[in-house]
């Protein structure tokens, strides 16, 4: 049995986590476990976690995968930490928008925007 590759790319830029997902659709199943799995874990090693996730590249997400988020956003601020998404596409903010987690999530149009207010820079 081989190893699975990661599905994310993770790069800490002062504490904080910037993430990349390396597929451009987030739509597969045993792919959203393996993603979870990998952000949870990271997100527990992490006294008080604080996340930038970046959808460059991301051209469609299932709903599956939103709940991911929703269970990494709780756990993120359980830990005093934060999650903020950036880099999302109008046809998947539309979903946000639609499900109203627009209003659960800080949203920012770029990762750099989102990275700057955390203080790292």
């Amino acid at each position: 049995m081989s190893t699975e590759t990661s599905r994310i790319r993770v790069t800490d830029l002062s504490g904080v986590m910037r993430v990349e997902f390396v597929d451009k659709d987030i739509l597969d199943e045993a792919a959203i476990r393996q993603i979870s799995t990998e952000l949870i874990k990271r997100a527990e090693a992490a006294a008080s976690p604080r996340m930038v996730i970046s959808f460059r590249g991301v051209e469609h997400l299932s709903s599956a995968a939103l709940g991911t988020l929703i269970t990494i956003n709780s756990l993120t601020k359980k830990r005093g930490g934060q999650l903020r998404l950036s880099d999302i596409k109008p046809s998947i903010m539309e979903v946000f928008t639609i499900t109203k987690l627009n209003k659960l999530f800080q949203i920012f149009e770029t990762a750099e925007k989102a990275l700057e207010g955390f203080g790292g820079k």
